[in-house]
């Protein structure tokens, strides 16, 4: 192992475990939801369990110091970030909340690459 896993590593694994959490929750609430006969409604929540599971994986990865997930938790990082300053600018009445995810996004991926984490998932 590469060292001690550093608080900002531990920090982004426990979220990744709990957002994976509540993917799969909210994916197996909409398969029983009243309307989930509906197509587009069980498609969603397929999706929403396959994205908790791979969460969830990243998660574990990230927790083990694997410098795969470390690599996959930073592009989705990155596409939030994106998605997040596109939104600040397209999506009336959604300042704040873009600017949120923007910021929690640019904040997990500081974490993920301090000094201490680039010695972590360095093997």
């Amino acid at each position: 192992m590469a060292g001690a896993r550093p608080g900002g590593v531990t920090l982004v694994s426990i979220l990744a475990w709990i957002s994976g959490v509540l993917q799969l929750i909210t994916g197996i609430v909409l398969l029983f939801a009243p309307d989930g006969a509906n197509g587009a409604v069980t498609i969603a929540a397929w999706i929403s369990i396959v994205l908790g599971i791979i969460t969830i994986a990243v998660g574990v990865g990230l927790w083990r110091g694997s410098p795969v997930a470390r690599i996959i938790a930073t592009i989705v990082f990155v596409l939030n970030l994106i998605s997040a300053v596109v939104a600040m600018f397209t999506a009336s009445g959604s300042l704040w909340a873009a600017l949120v995810n923007g910021l929690l996004a640019l904040i997990g991926i500081i974490l993920l690459w301090t000094r201490a984490a680039s010695d972590f998932f360095r093997r």
